[in-house]
Parts: C-alpha cells; structure tokens; sequence
C-alpha cells in the first residue's frame, strides 16, 4: 500500500509508460490480495479499500492499453507504413485525453484515507497465516474455476473466451503468488509466463479491433499484410500456451496434485465458514457450545421411536451450520437474527459446501430466536413443504440449545435425551430449575413440543458423584 504512494507521485509527472504500469501493478497487488483477504475476513475496510483504488486502475488500465497497443504499432512498423502512421496518430490523441482523465483519477484518489488503511489494515491481514489450508482451499477454487474458462476456450476459440481463460488464470495466480510462497516458488514462473502470452493475445485482438475503428487501412492489400501479420502472431502464443497446458504432461495436473483432495476439501470448507463466522460473531465461544448442545440434542432425539423423530438426511449437517453461523448477524444490533439469516444468505458457500446445504442453515439459524416460524414470511419463500417441516424442526432444536447457554457461560455442559412413552425427557449437567436461564429454556421448548407433538420435560442431569451425596469430613480425610 505505501508502494501504491510512491508510484502516484512517479505517475503524476506526465504519465510516461513505465510509471503507469508500476502503479498499476501495486494497486493491483493491493487488490488482488484483497480478494483472498476478503474470503476469510469480512470486515468491510476491505471493500473499500479495494473501492478506493477501482477508478484509478480502471482510468490508469485505459491508457496503459493504449501505450502497449503503441509499443506493438511500432514493433510492426516498416518505411513508408502508411497504416502505422496513421494508427499512432490515432493512438495519440487517445492517450492524450486519457492522460487527462487518468490525472483526475489520481487528483480524486483519496490519499490519506490510503494511509490509514495502510496501517491497520495489515494488523487484520496478520492474523490469517500466508501457506495455510485455508489459502490452498481458495486456490483450489480459483482453479477450478480457471481451468472451465480453459476448457470453454478449448471449444470455441473465440476472443471471449481467451480473455476470460486470461482473467482466470490471472486471479489464480494471485492468490498463489500473494498467499502459498511454496507453490509460487515451484510454479510462479510458468504462471507468469502463462499470463503473459495470453495477455498478449488480447493486446493484439485490441490492437486489430482499435486499427478498424481508426480506419487505418488505405487499401486492401495493407488491411490483408496487417491481419496476417496479427494473425500470425496470435497463433504463435496460442499454440505455445496449448503445448505447456493440453496433454498428459500439462499443468493444469501438476497444479491441481498439490491443492486439497477429497474429503479434505469439505473439511478446509467448514474451517473457512468457522473463519468467517468468527470474524463476524462477538461470541464465538458460544456459537460453538451452541454447535455441541445442539448435536447432542439431536443425536439423543434421532434414537427414539419411530414417530417424532428428526428429519434425517443432511440434516445433522444443515444443524451443525446453522448453530455455528446463528450469530453473524449480532454485532448488527436488534433483530440480529434476521440479519444472521441475510448474511448467510448473501454468502458464496466454500466449494466443498452445498449450496442448498447452506441456504437451509440460513434459515434453521434465522429462527433460532425471536417470532416463530409461520406461512409469509421471507426466509420460507421458494421452499417445498418438505424442506418447510425439516427447517422448522431444525430451528426447534437449536432455538432450545440456544437457550441452554442464553447466559453464554457454558453452565449447561452435557445434555441426554430420553423417550419414555409420550413425552420427552432433556436432562442436562448443569441445569436448575430455579436457575436465570430456566424461563428462558422453558419458552423455548414450545416450537420443540409443536413439532414433535409431544410434551418435553428438562430436569438436572445428575452425575454418579452427585447421586451418591457429599461426603462426611471423616471420609473425606
């Protein structure tokens, strides 16, 4: 970030091309580190400090077009090249009104706040540990998502499809290169290589677009000499990036060897959502007691009879999210878990977690307090009937263990379900019926009661050392 400093000071004075392209290259590694940062980290100094510098990159990225498009001009120039002249000319006067525009950007780039950032932003970044599963897991993403644009780009061939494969390439890179320095060391110079062959392809896709639009071309035989002469030199970098990248030996297998592999993959996943969740919920401590009363209640229920049992399926696996996720939303004040609900609802999941896995916590976790469930309301719409029944019976579990730890001193440590016939017995370790969480606990056991149509009963859960009594002093000594 200091270094983005340094470069709009070098910038300011005329705009010349190397200064353009340095800082842009600091902006974008600011950026792009960003992008990884904001994956695990949600506070939103992120998101404006990627905003800050958006319209200075995309004013600065403009001209720097312009000046590569240049540069080529003259590497394809020859005497008396009437089409040469004729672009430079053209490219001239871009440059010479994106220079204007470029300086505005700069005059408006807010400086000061930059430098703030640039000094808490990095104690935020320091917490999270560069080489970690959890960046390996997000370069695994950004693989895959790189190697469909590869495969799209296979197929068709079109300039479309070149640029988006540069694109995704491009952000793979980054997150190896600014978070994993043991693969970048092993594949950051292919990377960078792979990057810039097809950057140069779209450079002269560019070029040939921006020589039409400038009426370059005074007759046939000059338009033919320069798309054979592009054409020429786009098949080459194509053909060297199909030798390094199709094939028993490409890369694509080497790379994607050492990034996360099977069951890893969902596990890495839920570490990332528990990153995510803490960095938003004031008391973690208590999401994850929540994550345990809540297993055990629904483990305990789950062996009963037939009738007034949980859904089963992923359901566990739906509670489980729910109950880790349930308080996103309470830094945001009242009616905190509407806002848990929205949140999770607005999150891309992890690959390796499923979507409608995740929505249905989202909505197990918007009822975990607050006015019950019933028809109308928002966090029920597009829903089956069935997944209506399993949401409503998975919020019944978590709203009461959630009320186990209300006071969130995790007094209430264990909980055992019995089911004698016709109603439904919670002793927990910890429990008093004259405790402060009591009220809390009787009320929400009532959602619990609705599903399964049965009463339920919490008493203490009485240990072997408790039901034996104290101890006289004699024995004790």
């Amino acid at each position: 970030m200091q270094r983005v400093l340094e470069e709009c000071d070098r910038a300011s004075s005329g705009f010349a091309p190397d200064p353009v392209h340095d800082l842009r290259v600091a902006l974008r590694r600011c950026r792009s580190m960003v992008d990884g940062l904001m994956a695990m980290d949600p506070h939103p100094a992120w998101k404006q400090m990627k905003k800050a510098g958006k319209r200075l990159f995309s004013s600065l990225g403009e001209l720097r077009d312009v000046q590569v498009m240049e540069e080529w001009v003259h590497l394809f120039d020859s005497p008396g090249d009437a089409v040469a002249s004729r672009l430079l000319e053209f490219l001239a006067m871009r440059e010479t009104h994106l220079k204007q525009q470029a300086a505005q950007a700069l005059e408006e780039f807010d400086r000061k706040q930059w430098r703030k950032w640039s000094a808490s932003l990095p104690l935020r970044a320091a917490r999270l540990r560069a080489g970690s599963p959890l960046f390996r897991h997000l370069a695994l993403e950004r693989w895959l998502k790189a190697y469909e644009l590869h495969r799209r780009a296979m197929r068709n061939r079109s300039q479309v499809a070149w640029h988006n494969l540069r694109i995704g390439i491009k952000r793979f890179r980054y997150i190896v290169e600014n978070f994993l320095p043991e693969q970048h060391a092993a594949w950051g110079e292919d990377l960078k290589k792979l990057q810039d062959l097809l950057g140069e392809v779209h450079d002269l896709d560019v070029l040939w677009s921006t020589a039409q639009q400038a009426n370059a071309f005074p007759e046939r035989e000059s338009r033919t000499r320069w798309q054979s002469r592009i054409r020429d030199e786009r098949a080459r970098r194509i053909e060297s990036y199909r030798k390094k990248m199709t094939g028993e030996t490409a890369l694509w297998r080497v790379w994607r060897a050492q990034l996360p592999q099977g069951k890893e993959v969902e596990s890495i996943a839920i570490q990332r959502l528990k990153r995510w969740a803490s960095a938003l919920d004031p008391d973690f401590r208590h999401s994850r007691h929540v994550v345990r009363l809540a297993l055990q209640l629904y483990d305990g229920l789950a062996k009963g009879g037939e009738s007034a049992r949980p859904p089963a399926g992923k359901a566990r696996e739906i509670l489980r999210l729910a109950a880790m996720l349930h308080d996103v939303g309470a830094r945001k004040g009242d009616d905190h878990h509407k806002k848990s609900f929205w949140l999770i609802h607005d999150l891309t999941p992890p690959f390796g977690v499923d979507a409608g896995v995740l929505r249905m916590a989202g909505v197990v976790a918007r009822y975990h307090r607050g006015a019950l469930p019933r028809t109308g309301q928002s966090a029920l719409h597009n829903l089956s009937l069935a997944q209506r029944k399993e949401g409503v019976w998975l919020a019944a579990i978590l709203r009461l263990a959630n009320a186990f730890d209300s006071d969130h001193r995790g007094r209430i440590s264990h909980l055992t379900v019995h089911r004698p016939d016709g109603f439904i017995t919670i002793a927990a370790q910890g429990y008093s019926a004259r405790g402060r969480s009591a009220e809390k606990i009787a009320s929400a056991r009532h959602l619990l009661e609705v599903v399964c149509r049965q009463p339920v009963m919490v008493k203490p859960l009485r240990t072997s050392r408790q039901s034996a009594g104290p101890k006289s002093p004699r024995a004790r000594n």
